[in-house]
């Protein structure tokens, strides 16, 4: 895995990354974490964007297993210090059954 420093975090499942990444001759620096949903809107969203922040802001983050892009997005798992962002956020890991298989543009 590709290691990432984390320039901005834009809601609870959303970062920016430097250097950008690279998959099927597309590039960017979004990148939407999978593995947990968190809220989009609220007080709950706020609350998972801050600690997201707080715990990756300016700080190296591993890309792996891509699904796909979405919305100029590089959809995968995000790991911090060897261990998936989900772990870090368990009151809104998903289910086996509820994440995606496969994104389309």
């Amino acid at each position: 895995m590709e290691t990432f420093a984390v320039v901005a975090v834009i809601d609870g499942n959303t970062l920016d990354v430097s250097p950008g990444w690279e998959l099927e001759n597309r590039t960017g620096n979004r990148v939407q974490a999978t593995g947990y949903n968190a809220p989009k809107t609220g007080k709950g969203a706020m609350a998972a964007e801050q600690k997201l922040s707080i715990l990756i802001q300016n700080k190296k983050v591993e890309l792996g297993s891509p699904r796909g892009i979405e919305r100029g997005r590089l959809v995968c798992e995000v790991y911090f210090q060897g261990r998936n962002l989900a772990d870090y956020l368990p009151e809104y890991k998903e289910q086996e059954s509820e994440a995606p298989d496969k994104l389309e543009d």
